[in-house]
């Protein structure tokens, strides 16, 4: 299923297949865009804490056409979990104009101007059914992560999927989804590669002194258990 999501079972007119593992493109046809190794640790984690008991739902913030999110659900399917939700959490509408006062590092931003980065909602429920995976246990969060993600109806996390690019969209999940991640859950982050992100996310670690080891996945993705 991983290959179907990345497009990967076929050729792809100007994309390698290193391109493809490592999710270094923007893909025509794909169902997501963080390549085939990001998909095998999204796998590791989730399998993880099935198998360990870890408590909590299954989050990505920032879904794009939803492959990480309809793998996931995937993943529950397999193992027959009637008990744990995939929350989908996006704009839908695309990125955030940058707010360059609240967020210097966001300076210049333009991926907000991004068409291809826009995909909706109902666009990312229909990959879901082409897939099959379009139930109940899957639960979609419409708008700006700073007015959506506080109100959404989660208690306990036990994997956290950041796919926000910016300073912004980064530092607002993490103040307000990262304390409901539970004790041995997954907290991923997928651009880290770029600087907005990355500085998000080591200023959120320092404020928070979280020493757990930040773990490469590949040239952008990089994760740490908490």
């Amino acid at each position: 299923m991983k290959k179907a999501l990345a497009y990967a079972l076929w050729p792809e007119p100007g994309i390698t297949e290193i391109e493809k593992s490592e999710g270094r493109t923007w893909p025509a046809l794909a169902d997501t865009m963080i390549g085939l190794k990001r998909l095998d640790n999204l796998h590791q984690c989730v399998e993880t804490v099935l198998k360990e008991g870890i408590p909590g739902d299954l989050i990505e913030t920032g879904v794009w056409r939803g492959g990480a999110c309809i793998f996931m659900r995937a993943v529950l399917a397999a193992y027959g979990i009637t008990d744990r939700r995939v929350f989908v959490a996006d704009s839908f509408q695309g990125l955030p104009k940058p707010d360059e006062d609240k967020y210097p590092a966001d300076k210049g931003d333009k991926l907000h101007a991004e068409p291809v980065l826009a995909v909706s909602r109902e666009a990312v429920e229909e990959n879901f059914r082409k897939y099959g995976l379009l139930d109940d246990q899957v639960i979609f969060i419409k708008g700006w992560f700073r007015d959506s993600l506080p109100k959404a109806n989660i208690k306990k996390l036990s994997v956290l999927r950041l796919d926000g690019d910016m300073y912004g969209s980064t530092i607002e999940v993490l103040n307000t989804l990262y304390p409901l991640l539970e004790k041995g859950g997954f907290c991923i982050i997928d651009d880290y590669a770029l600087m907005p992100c990355k500085r998000a996310v080591d200023d959120f670690r320092s404020a928070n002194n979280i020493s757990s080891p930040l773990e490469n996945i590949d040239w952008t993705g990089t994760f740490w258990r908490t």
